[in-house]
């Protein structure tokens, strides 16, 4: 007699044999995400609130909020910007996605070599900040976070990038409105401040970003990536408005800097523009008629705004700008006050602050070179411009040709600015600007070529 042992129900569900009564369907269990997803999730959510908090936490702002970051007093960690902590954790938990942080560093530098120069050059003024026994945070939030900003970036898809670049357009638009109420109430929002000291008797907006000079580049370089790359916004009815909305703020920041190059920009793709419809290049009816609507509405706005004197403050920046031009003349000057001895390595802090004073440059040094050389020598600021070079050309690489705009634009504000040669993360918000909205468009795959099957050759038969 032999036993016939039936399956238990345990046994049927794990084979797929077990079904629910009446062609009921049993719950599907989903799959749980794996630890790198769940990774990749923190560092795009990490990484959103540090982008958030360059674009809104401004010096001024955290001095606002009783943090010292740019004046004296308080302790270490206040002299790090906020962001900077969240992308080093952002960056540490990206090494530990896969569960191999070497191999994660060998694959984040392996397209991007020219980066460890930058890196190696950046290490060699740290050394010399240690060893002079001078402030080294200045240089972290300076040249280190732009790079591992976009060390983060490029190893995330476009998909995960969206987040990202919701949140840029959000604090943009964001910092655009209240550089308008700024301008029309003359309340400011957060006062303006350099270090300690509040600047009084300034008409110039400044949102959220800090200063009416950052904030103008800024403004500038994302008008510049609205016109010169369709795909940031693509729907036209959108992205007309947001165009005309953030080039007229340019007006209440007050950078004159900023603005010729935007206009200058403006003109040189409109000519372009012009000269391609010359020869043939053919536009809808309906895009045509609208482009020229916009030009005539444009040209009345431009009068009527003029008539109203909302351009007066602006224009007088041009004819009168309190010694401005003065100021920069005066920032070559000071070098002449140095031996080469003192240029080498920097000269005294002490005797650079009394030697600023004497030539009416409180305000600061007016040229990133010449500031570099004032703080970190002749020889170290070889090397960091050797290094941003460096890293600039990996950006550019991986970039869409409107990227070259803001470079010019990034060029003209180190020249004519402290710019990034003082403590602040304007360098890392003009990077984001480039490294989110102006990447490089992917390049179409080449279908795999077609084998055609060689067929034997026919073989007729001859019949006697």
């Amino acid at each position: 007699m032999t036993l016939i042992r039936t399956a238990a129900p345990r046994d049927l569900r794990r084979n797929g044999a077990f079904t629910a009564p009446h062609g009921a369907r049993l719950p599907q269990r989903r799959p749980l995400p794996d630890a790198a997803q769940l990774i990749t999730a923190a560092v795009v959510g990490i990484l959103t609130i540090a982008m958030i908090a360059i674009f809104t936490l401004s010096g001024s702002v955290l001095t606002n909020l009783k943090i010292h970051y740019l004046t004296s007093g308080g302790n270490f960690l206040e002299k790090l910007h906020p962001a900077t902590y969240l992308t080093f954790m952002a960056t540490l938990l990206l090494l530990m996605r896969n569960g191999d942080p070497i191999g994660e560093i060998n694959r984040a530098f392996s397209d991007a070599k020219l980066l460890l120069i930058h890196l190696f050059c950046w290490f060699c003024l740290l050394i010399q900040m240690f060893v002079l026994d001078r402030p080294f945070t200045v240089i972290i939030d300076t040249f280190l976070l732009p790079v591992l900003l976009c060390l983060l970036i490029w190893r995330l898809t476009p998909q995960q990038r969206r987040p990202l670049i919701w949140a840029l357009h959000a604090t943009m638009l964001l910092n655009i409105l209240i550089g308008y109420y700024e301008f029309a109430s003359g309340h400011r929002i957060v006062p303006l401040t350099l270090g300690s000291i509040i600047v009084m008797g300034e008409w110039r907006s400044a949102g959220l970003l800090g200063h009416p000079l950052t904030a103008s580049g800024i403004i500038a370089a994302y008008v510049m990536a609205l016109v010169l790359r369709p795909a940031v916004c693509p729907p036209l009815l959108i992205r007309i408005p947001l165009i005309v909305v953030a080039l007229g703020s340019l007006m209440a920041f007050g950078g004159r800097t900023a603005l010729m190059t935007v206009l200058a920009v403006l003109l040189l793709r409109g000519v372009i523009e012009a000269f391609s419809l010359i020869r043939g290049k053919r536009i809808p009816l309906l895009v045509a008629v609208g482009a020229i609507c916009l030009i005539f509405a444009a040209v009345g706005l431009v009068f009527a705004a003029y008539s109203l004197g909302i351009f007066d403050k602006m224009l007088l920046r041009f004819s009168s700008d309190k010694g401005s031009a003065m100021a920069r003349v005066a920032t070559f000057d000071l070098l002449s006050h140095f031996q080469w001895s003192e240029l080498v390595l920097g000269p005294s802090p002490v005797r650079v602050n009394a030697l600023q004073s004497q030539l009416g440059l409180n305000y600061g040094i007016e040229n990133f070179w010449v500031s570099c050389i004032v703080q970190f020598g002749l020889i170290h600021t070889i090397l960091i411009t050797l290094g941003l070079t460096c890293f600039t050309i990996e950006l550019m690489r991986r970039s869409s040709p409107a990227a070259w705009a803001v470079l010019l634009l990034i060029l003209m504000i180190a020249a004519s600015s402290v710019s990034f040669s003082s403590k602040n993360i304007q360098l890392a918000q003009l990077v984001l600007l480039i490294a989110l909205l102006l990447p490089r468009d992917p390049r179409p795959s080449a279908p795999p070529p077609q084998i055609r099957p060689r067929h034997p050759p026919v073989r007729h038969q001859e019949f006697s």
